[in-house]
């Protein structure tokens, strides 16, 4: 209640599938290294049979009859759903008809950004991991304001079918994790095609932990770190920018925005 990032507990189902992956693991039938976490959907994600409420209180009661892809293929990664995490009204912000979703390192403050459950909920230890959607931010934002890694894929990496529709080009789902190799575990299980959002590119999902960050070209977007007027998102930016140097990252390519 202090973070007000639930929208509906998912109780029954959370057993049952706790249930099924404890008997699955016994019987070492294992299915990788989701099997058996409890993670959280942002609710404008459908869920068959409970409220897909979209934050607002006009669909507070209406449950649809059908999954959405992602929920699928965590199913069957063993990955345990234990909430609908909350989400600003129609995927806007962090206030829905509950109220306002909370930072857990400061709940004075809202947690930002549409996917604000999934980020207060990971950043809590509510659950090991959430997933969230961005149009414009609302992934990247409420990861940075709860001390999150959020990843925004590349258009066409994982499916939007059964979730809501913002921007067919700009919409994208994506994992909240404590950590950069979470993401990896969850994009592993949830980039792939599934035959009915025709936009997803079949195309394996990889990721190299031991890769020479050295060999890597970083680019950053140079009006983003010269405009910044608050103290402590500077500092951060330029910390940033000190820990690649340290790690031999050569020197960032500035890329500039384009103008509309």
């Amino acid at each position: 209640a202090t973070l007000n990032n639930v929208v509906t507990f998912l109780d029954d189902v959370g057993r049952a599938q706790a249930k099924q992956a404890d008997a699955e693991i016994a019987a070492g039938k294992y299915r990788g290294p989701l099997h058996g976490i409890p993670w959280g959907a942002k609710d404008i994600i459908s869920v068959k049979g409970y409220p897909t409420t979209w934050g607002t209180a006009s669909f507070k009661s209406r449950a649809l009859d059908y999954d959405a892809s992602v929920i699928e293929m965590l199913r069957d990664a063993g990955a345990v759903l234990i909430a609908k995490l909350a989400t600003g009204e129609l995927a806007s912000g962090d206030n829905w008809f509950g109220g306002q979703t909370k930072s857990p390192w400061d709940p004075a403050v809202g947690s930002s950004g549409s996917s604000a459950g999934p980020s207060s909920a990971t950043a809590a230890g509510c659950v090991a991991f959430g997933v969230g959607t961005e149009t414009s931010g609302s992934i990247l934002s409420p990861s940075a304001r709860c001390g999150l890694t959020g990843l925004r894929p590349t258009f066409g990496r994982i499916s939007r079918y059964g979730v809501m529709a913002l921007s067919w080009t700009q919409d994208r789902l994506g994992p909240i994790c404590r950590y950069a190799e979470d993401c990896a575990i969850v994009m592993q299980a949830i980039a792939r095609p599934d035959g009915r959002d025709m936009s997803v590119s079949d195309l394996p999902f990889n990721w190299d932990a031991q890769l020479d960050i050295k060999k890597l070209r970083v680019g950053i977007i140079k009006e983003s770190f010269d405009e910044l007027t608050n103290e402590d998102a500077k500092r951060n930016a330029d910390q940033l920018l000190d820990v690649l140097k340290s790690l031999g990252v050569a020197a960032p390519v500035p890329i500039a925005v384009p103008a509309f």
